[in-house]
């Protein structure tokens, strides 16, 4: 297994505080997979108003630390190191649960086609073993 802390992910992915919403990399093959994981605290600063009464990681939120984590697959191949993966689009997005304060975020993108600049990824988010997002993910690097 490769590791990757804060510092490294750092180093591949262009994202910072507090956007940046991967904690550390448990595993990773570039240009393959990454495996990441997110320690959702009360302290967040989009808690204060989603929701004030029952906090809730917004589920976009989740879908862009999914984005996050297939971004260190895809940025961590020597050719695309320096460069950033943007969004191409979000499909087959189906949201199974909700991610509050207290919960360990597991988040996995399997690169599941490349083209050139253009690829797809296939994203799951779970907590405790159970699925709360699941998505297709196609990037661009640029």
């Amino acid at each position: 297994m490769k590791h990757l802390d804060i510092n490294q992910i750092k180093e591949i992915i262009p994202h910072r505080h507090p956007f940046l919403l991967v904690d550390y990399i448990e595993d990773y093959e570039p240009g393959e997979f990454a495996v990441g994981y997110k320690c959702v605290s009360y302290r967040e600063d989009f808690f204060a108003g989603h929701f004030p009464q029952e906090p809730v990681m917004p589920g976009v939120l989740t879908v862009e630390a999914l984005a996050q984590v297939g971004a260190v697959a895809i940025l961590s191949l020597p050719e695309n190191r320096g460069k950033t993966a943007y969004f191409g689009a979000i499909d087959k997005c189906k949201f199974k649960g909700k991610v509050v304060p207290g919960d360990k975020l597991r988040l996995e993108t399997r690169i599941i086609k490349r083209k050139g600049p253009v690829g797809v990824g296939e994203a799951i988010a779970s907590v405790d073993g159970r699925v709360v997002v699941r998505a297709e993910l196609t990037f661009m690097i640029g």
